[in-house]
């Protein structure tokens, strides 16, 4: 299902492609490939963008909207309460910036 959000993502990936990348990675290496993907040539930039989006509504549809991690290399895992697990809180240093993972 698209929800707005999506749309918003997937205007702004048509628009500049990494500001897209940077909203799903944050500052991470995905981002660094999208940027390089986009200055050398519009349409890899793109690609990569929508391949980004994609992925992250695959992650909305399998753990709910919010439950999930960015891991990196457009994957994504369930945050302990998503898979039924304590409720917990992230720890320090999650999402793309996230040592060891």
């Amino acid at each position: 299902m698209v929800k707005s959000s999506d749309v918003i993502l997937i205007l702004v990936a048509i628009i500049f492609p990494p500001a897209a990348a940077a909203f799903i990675t944050g500052c991470s290496c995905d981002l660094l490939i999208n940027v390089c993907l986009t200055l050398l040539g519009y349409i890899p930039g793109h690609l990569h963008a929508f391949w980004l989006i994609y992925k992250k509504m695959q992650a909305e549809e399998r753990y709910g909207y919010g439950g999930y991690q960015y891991i990196g290399n457009g994957g994504y895992r369930p945050y302990p309460a998503a898979a039924g697990g304590p409720a917990q809180a992230p720890p320090p240093g999650y999402g793309a910036t996230a040592n060891g993972v």
